[in-house]
């Protein structure tokens, strides 16, 4: 069990629903050590909590979701938003007040659920990306002040199962996490492809062109991370010779406001986001 998993020790989690991002945590957690057997899952279909089954014969598998909130210490509701009251309602004569509610769905606010689950219920709201799938998430949380300490350090240990987790203290910057790293992947994956199309435009085989695209971004995060003390614009300047061809190829981009660009992506999905949200929470 990994130190961070410790922390769960002896609490039990559970999942009401069982899509990929449900199946990708509770995957990373059971091979993290957490034993299967203290997993929960609810699911209104047969077919996806069978596929779990499979591959962790131990887990908990049920179509009730009040059963699983009756087992569990950790109840993560991942749940498409437009679809929260509903699977809310089965808690409604529920006392959560000693759980822990963990809503994976974007744009619900932390009002709404303890509106669906009680005022008194600890309530995390979480924005996990999609590299969790592949255990390099990056999840952005917020709790509302029903929240333990033990209780967030625990949820940091469910995230951090499947990748890396922090924690902002306003939940109006859920939004902005949302557009960095909740978005963020898409951002990333179209200035790859136009790395891609444009290396295969100068002459490049598409294959080289991909995997040289996917190992500089990789490599170039893996400085970032590795270099946490030192800007991230002192790394592009080492790499900068003047009238180099990096330089070059920097001129350009400035030259073409990419950073304005980017700023106004990031706003962009900010407005979105808000704009969701009050549909969401309707």
């Amino acid at each position: 069990m990994t130190d961070s998993i410790e922390l769960l020790k002896n609490a039990k989690v559970g999942f009401i629903g069982a899509g990929n991002m449900a199946a990708s945590i509770l995957g990373g957690l059971i091979q993290s050590g957490l034993p299967a057997e203290c997993i929960y899952v609810s699911n209104p279909s047969a077919g996806k909590l069978d596929a779990l089954k499979a591959k962790y014969p131990t887990l908990n598998i049920t179509h009730d979701n009040a059963e699983v909130a009756n087992h569990v210490d950790y109840l993560l509701l991942a749940v498409k938003p437009q679809k929260m009251s509903l699977a809310c309602d089965d808690f409604k004569d529920m006392d959560l007040s000693t759980k822990c509610a963990i809503s994976v769905a974007a744009g619900v606010t932390c009002e709404t659920l303890t509106n669906l689950l009680g005022d008194d219920t600890p309530v995390v709201r979480s924005m996990p990306n999609t590299p969790s799938l592949i255990g390099y998430g990056a999840t952005g949380l917020f709790a509302n002040d029903k929240v333990s300490q033990k209780q967030k350090e625990a949820t940091s240990a469910i995230f951090e199962a499947v990748g890396k987790s922090i924690w902002v203290d306003d939940e109006n910057l859920m939004d902005v996490v949302t557009a960095v790293s909740g978005s963020g992947p898409a951002h990333y994956f179209l200035y790859m492809e136009s790395v891609v199309q444009g290396g295969m435009e100068l002459g490049l085989p598409e294959e080289t062109a991909r995997e040289l695209a996917a190992q500089t971004a990789l490599g170039a995060a893996a400085m970032v991370q590795q270099n946490g003390d030192m800007e991230i614009g002192q790394l592009r300047r080492n790499v900068t010779s003047p009238g180099g061809t990096t330089a070059a190829a920097l001129d350009t981009l400035n030259d073409n406001d990419l950073p304005e660009i980017v700023k106004k992506a990031l706003q962009a999905s900010v407005k979105r986001g808000k704009e969701l949200a009050e549909i969401a929470n309707q």
